[in-house]
């Protein structure tokens, strides 16, 4: 470990074809990203994508004859390692953040396990998350296809759907609907001509206050109504403004099986909570429904410093860090949780949060119920 600032981070994933190499591409030649190291990550005995990255040989390392996710993981780490050591020794000093693209089959869930996990990289990386490319003409066939689809969409901060001058607006609607369904929390971006501006997918590294905004406005997005209209035909329903868990079917196209199962659970808690009953619970949750965990995030406020909220996120068994904020980001206190997972029952987590965290059950409420109540409202 050395004083050196931790090297912000973020993984790029996206299905097959989804065009994260001509995005790659754009993002390099912008200001905004000057300074960054692109690892690339192929699958097979030959690496080609990195020779159709338009950038000097300094600025990107290849990973090739595996899946990053699995095989060559010790290669990233290696990689890795390597990369801060010739930064330490001022070889590499105008490198600023790393960006690690992943192959169109990779579950980066293992990615960010090796990147928070790793001893040798303990303390040296901010990892910022994950920005997932989606293909706007065939991304609904694509996550009705393959659950590695689904999960990409599903761990993301940022979605960025690309190829959108080959796609008409209905096509684009549909998939904006289903991806919205599938992570209500993430940021949805639509390249032009594979260009999107990068101040708007990089991340924040360890500034504070713009984690502590970015937490406010996953919660705000996670517990938001859709905002398209469906309606049940067999039941004779005229169209409202569709919220979380109405039930109700889908507008024709929109992907139905892919993402089966997958649900966002948003809690707000009145009341402080105690720290080792807090992480306890975490810990417990985490163990037994890691593997259907996809994501979580939330600002907690804890009884032993009520001024300053804690800042937690998980990917599946993998736990973040957890960073104290000097203030709360904004005029709201109180803990906001904010889950998206697979086939996770809303009351197993609020049975398991009032039992282990010591948290009393009517001190736990859902936001969505309002969300699900202005949606009525609007409808009206």
């Amino acid at each position: 470990m050395t004083g050196a600032a931790p090297l912000p981070l973020t993984v790029l994933t996206g299905f097959l074809g989804a065009g994260k190499t001509t995005l790659l591409n754009r993002l390099l030649r912008q200001p905004a990203l000057d300074g960054t190291l692109a690892i690339i990550n192929e699958f097979g005995a030959i690496g080609l994508d990195h020779l159709l990255v338009e950038t000097s040989e300094e600025r990107f390392a290849l990973l090739d004859n595996g899946c990053i996710c699995c095989t060559v993981r010790d290669d990233l780490v290696t990689t890795l390692t390597g990369i801060l050591a010739r930064r330490d020794k001022g070889e590499l000093a105008s490198v600023t953040r790393i960006l690690i693209e992943t192959t169109g089959l990779a579950d980066p869930v293992p990615v960010l396990h090796t990147l928070l996990v790793a001893p040798a990289l303990s303390g040296r990386l901010a990892v910022e998350g994950v920005v997932t490319a989606v293909d706007a003409v065939n991304g609904l066939a694509t996550l009705n296809a393959h659950p590695e689809a689904v999960k990409q969409v599903g761990l993301a901060e940022r979605i960025v759907i690309t190829k959108t001058d080959l796609a008409s607006d209905a096509e684009l609607e549909r998939l904006r609907i289903a991806l919205g369904l599938i992570n209500p929390a993430a940021r949805v971006l639509e390249a032009d001509m594979g260009h999107v501006a990068a101040a708007r997918l990089i991340g924040t590294g360890f500034d504070p206050d713009a984690l502590g905004r970015a937490a406010v406005d996953w919660f705000a997005s996670a517990t938001a109504p859709a905002g398209f209209v469906c309606s049940d035909p067999q039941a004779g329903d005229p169209g409202h403004v569709h919220g979380p868990g109405c039930g109700h079917h889908l507008p024709a196209g929109v992907v139905r099986t892919g993402h089966a199962g997958i649900e966002t659970h948003a809690f707000v808690i009145d009341q402080p909570l105690s720290s080792p009953a807090f992480f306890r619970w975490l810990e417990y949750l985490t163990l037994l429904k890691g593997e259907s965990l996809l994501r979580m995030k939330g600002l907690v406020e804890l009884d032993d410093d009520r001024d300053r909220p804690l800042l937690v996120q998980g990917v599946q068994h993998v736990l973040h860090p957890p960073v104290r904020l000097p203030a709360w980001p904004d005029q709201t206190r109180g803990t906001r949780l904010v889950f998206i997972v697979r086939g996770i029952p809303r009351d197993v987590i609020e049975r398991t949060l009032a039992r282990f965290a010591d948290v009393d059950a009517a001190a736990i409420k859902n936001p969505a119920r309002g969300a699900m109540a202005a949606s009525g409202n609007m409808a009206a």
